[in-house]
């Protein structure tokens, strides 16, 4: 008896661990709101032929996620404006310029036997630029489109809610104008780092 409820026991658990612990289902949505650090890359092309450099902005960010097949989403990423100062060459400021980055991307979603749940995504984005202001003329940004990459990691503290953490690269390259003249090209391509909760409905 002994022996056949060790046994008994041992199964269940085999099964228990085999089984996946809040997989995402087709049909699923996710919603997430959260927390994003934009940083651009150290070398941002040369503008007017000075050395151009665009700060980081920290802002709020949002995703909504549905699943077209088990554990695979299309993600549509959104934030407020960021806000970034230009420099150029070290010292002159160049002006300040917002943009806001939606991002379409499809997801997979690893399935795992525990609370940890890692995923990685590819897709499109289209930044678009706003709000220049510069006081050595009027200021112009062309709206980008290019790749954007992400990995990510979701801890479930629910059945239904997460804690992400994840990291993301966009392909941005903006042609600039300076009192309607083209002055070069801003190279962009930031890491946005996120910190956000996801809910599952």
């Amino acid at each position: 008896m002994t022996k056949k409820l060790a046994a008994l026991t041992l199964s269940t658990a085999l099964v228990a661990f085999a089984a996946p612990v809040f997989a995402q289902n087709q049909g699923d949505w996710t919603v997430g709101v959260g927390v994003g650090y934009l940083d651009p890359k150290s070398d941002n092309g040369s503008l007017a032929g000075l050395d151009a450099d665009v700060d980081s902005d920290t802002r709020p960010i949002f995703t909504a996620e549905y699943f077209v097949r088990d554990n695979l989403g299309i993600e549509l990423l959104a934030a407020t404006p960021f806000s970034h100062e230009v420099t150029l060459g070290g010292s002159l400021d160049a002006g300040t310029v917002k943009h806001l980055p939606p991002t379409l991307s499809l997801n997979y979603h690893f399935p795992t036997n525990s609370v940890w749940k890692p995923y990685v995504g590819a897709g499109i984005n289209y930044t678009i630029f706003f709000d220049e202001k510069s006081a050595l003329g009027d200021l112009e940004l062309d709206n980008s489109v290019g790749l954007a990459l992400q990995a990510g990691l979701d801890y479930m503290v629910t059945e239904k809610g997460a804690v992400r953490l994840n990291v993301r690269w966009f392909d941005i390259d903006s042609d600039v104008k300076l009192n309607g003249t083209d002055i070069g090209t801003a190279e962009i391509d930031p890491w946005l780092v996120g910190v956000s909760y996801v809910h599952r409905f």
